[in-house]
């Protein structure tokens, strides 16, 4: 019996012998052990090919691919490690980790550009209005800054062309990362199409791209409410509150979360006349409820107003302008009339015509569930960001989610996230930045609070800046002097919520606190003070 050839067909068999019998008349080798060698060899890698060639034409895949899977009983290549549906910060990011570690990774975006809602109508744009707010507040108030200003005119067509120029920018810096890290994208509309296969549907075409793993970050578009839908010119959404041609003299805004107060500000510091209307019972619910009456009453001051426990019962779009009939705290009907109306009420999750219904991944009024490493219950199917059940829609949150899914994928160890580890920011006049447990979520959960409290009216950097509203609030057990959570509204708040997000994710307790060293003057420094509240033991109050 010739060595390797057992069990071999004919075919095989004949293929086998034929190279090592070329090769002995050709050198007048007749070695026995060098021709079996030989010829073991070539019928190892005649089989291996049989496979590729197996697979190339039961799957249509290229044979040279980095892992096998099987998808309704047939053996196939997977082309990719992971396959990403969206290139919103979720998507992104985890597709530049997923380069980094070394994962061959493809993502696929359903619009022409990479970045998603986050980058090109949400986050980005947004902070470039309110930053420009911000200078003109500044400009508004040159003569308390010593400064003589006259003729000052709002170029709008210009500020809506930086913040155009701003988002290109970001944009094309995620495809240069993606160059970077040899992350592949494709444009269309991806589909989870069952294990280990994304469709992608564009211009009436459809291809499959295979992987191993597949991560869906399908992300989330703009509520209505119910018979009040958006026209996108005098009924707006925050897609479309951002390419308006002019500013409206008059706005109603109808919800008061981050999206809601964040345009509130923006548009009354540009001269609209502003009113919000929130059915609960405070602005932004989310928030300690401290919070949520310092904002109240500075929005006020600024002449916005406020209508919360109001319920809007109906929305009439007279083209040039909207009406609006609610009902108040007390029950009486009032009516609203106004250039403008925003719709913010809220994100829902796109999962609709994703395909996730082929799949086992548990769902739950559009939301996926997910366990700590983001794995739905279909093996190899991760979800992150807006789509994911219990999590809030924050791009940051969805940010590090794809860290995890993705140093999950490529089998390194990772943690899972804290949901009171997320960090809140809310860029509204005045900013707010929160994060952990609020007092009344704390004593919920049976903790004996201790709370400390700093106004930056004693923050001498912050006077410096003319904007010394707000304090700094800090919740703790007053057994063990743990920090529960951080809650800040005033100058800067946004940026000095690192501080509080370092001691929230160190397990830091008041005593490490109140002995760190704060930099003199900064607005910074009002943490050490707060801190120090908690032990009645502040400096500068």
């Amino acid at each position: 019996m010739e060595i390797g050839s057992a069990g071999v067909g004919p075919a095989k068999r004949s293929f086998a012998t034929i190279v090592p019998r070329l090769i002995q008349s050709k050198f007048g080798r007749k070695d026995l052990l060098y021709a079996e060698a030989l010829q073991s060899v070539t019928l190892w890698l005649f089989t291996f090919y049989c496979v590729l060639c197996f697979v190339r034409v039961g799957t249509g895949t290229s044979c040279f691919s980095n892992g096998l899977a099987f998808c309704k009983g047939r053996l196939r290549v997977a082309t990719y490690d992971v396959a990403i549906v969206g290139s919103g910060p979720g998507g992104y990011v985890a597709a530049i980790r997923a380069g980094e570690l070394g994962l061959k990774t493809i993502v696929v975006e359903k619009d022409p550009f990479l970045g998603g809602t986050c980058l090109h109508i949400g986050c980005i744009p947004t902070k470039v209005l309110l930053h420009h707010a911000d200078v003109y507040e500044n400009f508004k108030n040159a003569a308390e800054l010593g400064f003589e200003v006259s003729g000052l005119n709002i170029n709008w067509k210009n500020i809506l062309a930086r913040k155009s120029k701003i988002v290109t920018k970001h944009a094309k810096g995620i495809e240069f990362l993606f160059k970077k890290n040899k992350v592949e994208w494709v444009q269309g509309w991806g589909k989870y199409d069952g294990p280990g296969r994304v469709a992608v549907e564009k211009d009436g075409k459809r291809s499959i791209i295979e992987a191993k793993n597949v991560l869906m970050v399908s992300g989330s578009e703009a509520r209505s409410l119910p018979g009040i839908e958006p026209d996108h010119k005098t009924i707006l959404t925050n897609r479309s509150i951002l390419e308006l041609p002019e500013i409206p003299k008059t706005l109603i805004v109808v919800g008061a979360g981050a999206v809601g107060v964040e345009f509130a500000s923006i548009y009354a510091s540009f001269g609209s006349q502003v009113t919000i209307i929130e059915a609960l019972p405070r602005l932004v619910n989310v928030e300690d409820e401290e919070i949520s009456t310092e904002l109240d009453k500075a929005y006020r001051k600024r002449g916005i107003n406020i209508f919360t426990s109001s319920a809007v019962e109906s929305v009439k779009n007279e083209g040039k302008g909207v009406t609006v009939s609610f009902k108040d705290k007390d029950g009486k009907p009032q009516t609203l009339q106004a250039e403008k109306l925003l719709l913010a009420v809220g994100r829902k999750p796109m999962t609709e015509n994703c395909g996730l219904e082929k799949s086992k991944a548990k769902m739950e009024r559009g939301f996926v569930h997910v366990n700590q490493f983001m794995q739905t219950e279909e093996p190899n199917l991760y979800a992150i960001g807006d789509i994911v059940a219990g999590m809030p829609q924050l791009a940051h949150a969805a940010m590090m989610e794809g860290i995890v899914a993705v140093t999950h994928i490529a089998g390194k160890e990772t943690k899972a996230i804290r949901k009171t580890r997320i960090p809140n920011a809310t860029y509204c006049e005045p900013q707010i930045g929160s994060i952990g447990l609020t007092e009344k979520q704390a004593r919920d959960e049976g903790y004996k609070v201790k709370i400390g409290k700093f106004p930056f009216l004693g923050n001498s950097k912050a006077t410096i800046l003319g904007n010394h509203g707000g304090f700094i609030k800090v919740v703790s057990d007053e057994a063990y002097g743990e920090v529960l959570g951080i809650h800040i509204i005033g100058p800067l708040a946004t940026e000095i919520l690192a501080e509080a997000a370092t001691v929230l994710n160190l397990e830091g307790t008041i005593d490490d606190m109140m002995n760190m060293m704060h930099a003199h003057p900064t607005v910074w420094e009002a943490m050490g003070d707060a801190f120090a509240s908690v032990r009645g033991l502040q400096i500068n109050v």
